[in-house]
């Protein structure tokens, strides 16, 4: 199953929901605004990924910028990222694309690409 973990309201987020379709790809979406993942789901997302744990917040949105995320990062837990990013899905880089074997955190059309590919 192939889940999409996006903004309606994001023009990236668009870019991406279009290539999946060009490539014959229907995920399910989920809004990270109104119905963000769980602590324990984004973990998950993030063990998958191979990503750091940083590349799952959103440093350009208002709530990173607005919530002064930048000096609390370096003192908090894994545990207490992923439970900020689950309290507030705005605070979330997306979009995330589950592809079941492999999460990725962004979107590049070359990276989807090759990930559905495989």
């Amino acid at each position: 199953m192939t889940t999409l973990y996006w903004y309606a309201g994001c023009s990236t987020c668009k870019k991406a929901s279009k290539h999946l379709a060009a490539l014959g790809i229907t995920p399910s979406f989920v809004e990270l605004k109104t119905a963000p993942p769980s602590a324990a789901t984004l973990a998950d997302l993030h063990g998958r990924s191979g990503l750091p744990l940083s590349k799952f917040f959103n440093t350009s949105g208002q709530s990173y910028r607005g919530g002064g995320w930048k000096d609390k990062l370096a003192d908090m837990s894994d545990q207490q990222k992923f439970e900020a990013l689950a309290a507030d899905g705005m605070l979330i880089k997306r979009p995330i694309l589950d592809l079941g074997h492999t999460v990725l955190v962004g979107f590049r059309a070359d990276a989807y690409d090759a990930a559905v590919a495989r």
